[in-house]
């Protein structure tokens, strides 16, 4: 049978139809009973369907479960109660102390503080290389190294890596973990260039409307997400509500269409930025001038919808651009219907040292924008206004 489209598996997915609804009912239950004793011993031996407890298991939260490991084209999934919940335990399952983690130079500023002061504290090495550059991180690998962890786009300089040559020169023994948060399943599916997890704050694009936290880790290997859910997540305890996998079940329904329209809109605010006169440099892959630009186009079905520029006038040029919008709200987080812009050298990403920022290109006249779904004129007249209060 012919593979349906991504919309229509968005949409009606292949899970089971509770009661026929249009809509998948909430599940908001913390314990499932058992008819008879030789069933529940059923369940907790994996010898039978069903449900013990929400912590470890729940029909809604199975069916987004489903959804996105469809989507991402994995055997199965895991949700978690956010994205750094499903970053930081897929990490964790595969290192043991004396292990090492690499990971990309720029990484969103959780993830940057979980790989440089939280799994040092548990004897676990890490390091960041410029994983643009490849001959980096061939120098960087070693006989510890069990995990590479990156971003792409990365946040929020947008660089964009090759996950099947990485993967390829890593080798079968290390695991690639990639966050596909800015890309989304619509635009990118890393598991088919070779990374063995993706993992998401499905609180962005996913929910795209900015009222549910979640995460999700999509797996390659079935057996290797039993051993995710049921001795990290369930053990450290970081569950999505069922009313929050409802939210973003609804939110998948609408992300191909969203995406498209975030995606245009993006692009148009790039071409105003890379023409403004108080604009030194726009990130965006879809700028034929982006050092990743024709890798973006091999790897990627679009380009996404961040968009970052660095100002003349450094840090009191952004903070007075930031200042003077009307309509665009300050804001972290990203993928919502309103266009969003942050500073990150004093929001997203502060904990970075002054050494960091400056190896990383993190420089304090870089802002950047999560750009939604207003009619771009209204955003490129907010963005003139602003500008010309500088």
């Amino acid at each position: 049978m012919k593979k349906k489209g991504f919309s229509t598996r968005a949409i009606h997915g292949e899970g089971e139809n509770f009661a026929r609804a249009l809509n998948p009912p909430i599940f908001m239950t913390s314990t499932f009973s058992f008819p008879d004793l030789k069933q529940a011993e059923g369940v907790f031996e994996f010898k039978e369907p069903g449900f013990v407890y929400t912590r470890g298991n729940n029909p809604t939260l199975k069916q987004f479960e489903e959804r996105m490991a469809d989507l991402e084209g994995g055997e199965d999934a895991v949700a978690f109660g956010s994205g750094m919940a499903a970053i930081s335990s897929t990490l964790l399952s595969f290192l043991q102390p004396g292990d090492e983690l690499l990971a990309h130079r720029v990484l969103y500023g959780s993830s940057h503080k979980v790989v440089r002061e939280f799994l040092p504290r548990y004897r676990i090495k890490t390091g960041q290389v410029d994983l643009t550059n490849l001959e980096d991180l061939e120098k960087a690998l070693s006989s510890e190294t069990r995990v590479v962890f990156l971003e792409t786009p990365a946040n929020p300089t947008l660089d964009i890596l090759d996950i099947s040559r990485i993967k390829e020169l890593i080798g079968p023994e290390v695991a690639l973990v990639v966050d596909n948060t800015i890309a989304t399943p619509y635009w990118q599916r890393p598991l088919a260039s070779g990374a063995d997890v993706v993992v998401h704050s499905a609180t962005k694009y996913i929910s795209g409307h900015g009222d549910a936290l979640g995460g999700v880790a999509v797996c390659r290997d079935k057996e290797y997400a039993g051993h995710l859910k049921f001795n990290y997540l369930t053990e450290l305890g970081g569950v999505l509500s069922p009313f929050n996998a409802w939210l973003l079940l609804r939110g998948l329904k609408t992300l191909k269409v969203r995406m498209e329209e975030h995606g245009s809109n993006a692009e148009k605010i790039a071409g105003f930025l890379q023409g403004h006169p108080r604009v030194e440099r726009v990130y965006y892959p879809g700028l034929p001038d982006h050092p990743g630009h024709e890798l973006a186009a091999r790897q990627m079905e679009g380009f996404g919808a961040l968009v970052s520029f660095e100002l003349q006038g450094g840090q009191k040029a952004a903070r007075n651009l930031l200042s003077g919008l009307e309509m665009i709200k300050i804001a972290v987080s990203l993928g919502d219907t309103e266009t969003l812009i942050e500073y990150p050298f004093a929001m997203t990403h502060r904990d970075y040292s002054p050494r960091e920022l400056e190896l990383f290109g993190l420089n304090e006249s870089l802002v950047r924008i999560s750009v939604g779904l207003e009619d771009p004129q209204d955003l490129l007249s907010d963005l003139e206004q602003a500008m010309e209060k500088i």
